[in-house]
């Protein structure tokens, strides 16, 4: 069982008696099959909602503003057109009793359900609501992988700095959300049951997060926002295709096999977005097929930038549009939290080097996270 499952189990004990705010989206499922709005709304004085990015619906694409709604019950947008947009304002907060929270994350720091989390805690630290955190379980599991995000490259997709796959699930997120930024916070964990695991997602979590699958190579692939190649939205496939107009597959899959990164198989293929990147334009690229539980994600990312950026030459471009609210740092360096991997990748650095310089980070990060796993 969810958090979700054990709290309606439970009756909403923690919430009854409260005028309750919730923040969620269609994927948060019960069970039995039904929205946590919805089970909040029969069983609770539901009298806010709070949509993350994609919005409350979650129809809404990647980085488009969502506008709030007034209803029965009002729904406030937490993805709006500015930064101070992702956190709830004290307006917004007034007349609530308690904010609970019921989001399903992928595992991914650039994942942005868990910075929206963090947000909500720091706003209701200050305006003295108490926090219920519904806990699901993390599909990426225990591992954790990538670079930590340094001073000054803090944004919506690195809020914090933990690893890039950081191995916890939600409600532990929040647990260390509380002790290193939000110490005054009133925070309750509903904690998932000691059976709790999700191999697939009944509704995605985001438009182009349909699958477990997709959620998997997502630590890596999510990386190519950072650049000009198409990471696979607008195909069937999103973050599982990466490609390029004029790339030959076979060339670029022939070369990043010859990495022999653990795990993985990379897949020769064309493809031709509908949307965004290249839309319309054939893309010659690769899929990427993980193996067996040894991938790595956030490493294969890295060698799939530096194999295209190799074939491409002047070609490849790293973003420079705003990116998350960020005009004055390119996509690339939120994404790995500083400029560091951007500066060797374009010295020519090959990618066991550079990932050979996240590994203090990675071990510190798990020693660090350790504290706030749940007993299972």
């Amino acid at each position: 069982m969810t958090g979700l499952d054990v709290l309606a189990r439970d009756g909403f004990a923690p919430l009854r008696g409260k005028r309750v705010g919730l923040v969620t989206h269609p994927a948060a499922l019960s069970g039995t099959l039904r929205s946590a709005a919805e089970l909040f709304a029969e069983r609770t004085n539901l009298v806010a909602l709070f949509g993350p990015e994609h919005g409350f619906t979650g129809e809404a694409q990647d980085l488009i503003p969502v506008a709030g709604s007034a209803s029965a019950i009002p729904v406030h947008s937490l993805y709006g057109d500015t930064f101070a947009s992702l956190k709830p304002t004290p307006d917004m907060l007034a007349g609530l009793d308690v904010l609970a929270i019921d989001l399903v994350d992928v595992g991914s720091r650039y994942y942005t359900f868990q910075a929206t989390m963090l947000y909500c805690l720091e706003a209701c630290a200050d305006a003295g609501v108490p926090v219920v955190v519904l806990d699901r379980p993390n599909p990426l599991g225990r591992a954790v992988e990538g670079p930590i995000v340094r001073d000054g490259f803090a944004s919506f997709v690195g809020a914090h700095p933990i690893a890039t796959r950081h191995g916890l699930t939600i409600g532990e997120l929040a647990r260390l959300y509380r002790t290193e930024r939000a110490p005054n916070v009133d925070l309750t964990v509903i904690p998932c049951d000691a059976h709790a695991t999700v191999d697939r997602f009944l509704l995605p979590p985001s438009p182009n997060m349909p699958t477990v699958a997709t959620a998997i190579v997502y630590p890596g692939m999510c990386l190519v926002e950072g650049t000009n190649l198409s990471e696979g939205r607008g195909t069937t496939r999103p973050f599982e295709y990466v490609g390029f107009p004029g790339i030959d597959p076979r060339r670029l899959a022939e070369r990043l096999n010859a990495e022999e990164l653990p795990d993985v198989r990379f897949l020769p293929v064309t493809f031709r977005p509908t949307f965004q990147k290249h839309a319309g334009q054939s893309c010659g690229g690769v899929f990427v097929a993980p193996t067996g539980e040894a991938f790595q994600p956030v490493r294969t990312g890295l060698a799939v930038l530096i194999a295209f950026r190799d074939l491409l030459g002047d070609r490849f471009r790293w973003r420079t549009e705003r990116y998350e609210f960020v005009e004055h740092i390119p996509a690339i360096d939120l994404l790995f939290g500083s400029d560091r991997e951007r500066t060797l990748i374009d010295a020519g650095a090959g990618w066991r080097d550079i990932a050979k310089l996240w590994e203090p980070e990675e071990a510190a990060f798990r020693e660090r996270s350790a504290a706030y796993h749940t007993a299972r």
